[in-house]
């Protein structure tokens, strides 16, 4: 297994290694995130006239329930598109609970969600394809609103990347690129940039069932037409 330090992911299972959410960390960032989704939604959707589409899996206010099959697709916030290996079940607080056993794609970590606390760290099914045009729609015409304090721009774009949801992943990598003409991005947001591209690309790779390469063309045309492009950085995405 891959060995990746993680905060927001607690101990080890033996046999496959898994390791185990800790819902709790994740709830003030959560609530953060939220509100980011909420004001992205109003800012940037209603400027396209699109539906809004987000990582948490509500329809009109009211959480629904997360049911996946083995093999399933799914994205695991600001890590990428995993597969659903195993559905196992086990005692969480007293009662009997699904576990979904979680390969991420890009890096190997294999993480356990309880199928009750899916909605609360973000877990989501990969975008359907319509909503994969909604984002490039936003990267060709979508309104940027960047902070000009970097503390306060870095912050903000972290609770984007923390979201889960890919048009928010869109926002940081459009500000980034749009940043970048103006002034030299900081390690930090370099390094932020290139984890934003491997999101989106990876992600509109596997909704649009084609290649990394055809998907990053996708992204680099949608780009061009806002007068944009990818600063050039070291090669490969930063996993």
């Amino acid at each position: 297994m891959h060995d990746a330090s993680i905060g927001e992911l607690g101990k080890k299972r033996a046999g496959p290694e898994y390791h185990t959410v800790n819902v709790e960390q994740f709830h003030d960032q959560n609530r953060q995130a939220r509100a980011v989704t909420l004001s992205f939604q109003t800012i940037y959707l209603d400027s396209l006239r699109t539906n809004p589409y987000t990582a948490f899996g509500t329809s009109r206010g009211h959480p629904k329930i997360m049911d996946y099959k083995i093999g399933d697709k799914v994205v695991y916030p600001n890590h990428g598109v995993g597969a659903i290996e195993q559905i196992n079940y086990g005692i969480l607080n007293g009662k009997t609970e699904r576990y979904y056993m979680i390969r991420i794609v890009s890096s190997g970590l294999r993480v356990m969600v309880p199928q009750s606390n899916a909605l609360s760290v973000g877990l989501r099914s990969v975008m359907k394809t319509n909503d994969t045009s909604k984002v490039l729609g936003f990267l060709e015409r979508g309104k940027l609103n960047c902070h000009h304090d970097w503390k306060h721009r870095f912050k903000e774009n972290s609770e984007r990347m923390r979201t889960g949801s890919l048009l928010e992943v869109a926002v940081v990598l459009k500000s980034l690129c749009s940043l970048s003409r103006s002034k030299p991005l900081s390690f930090r947001e370099k390094k932020m940039l290139e984890r934003a591209k491997y999101l989106l690309i990876s992600e509109m790779a596997t909704a649009r069932n084609t290649s990394a390469e055809s998907a990053e063309t996708m992204v680099l045309k949608s780009l061009a037409k806002a007068k944009l492009q990818l600063p050039v950085m070291q090669e490969g995405f930063e996993q």
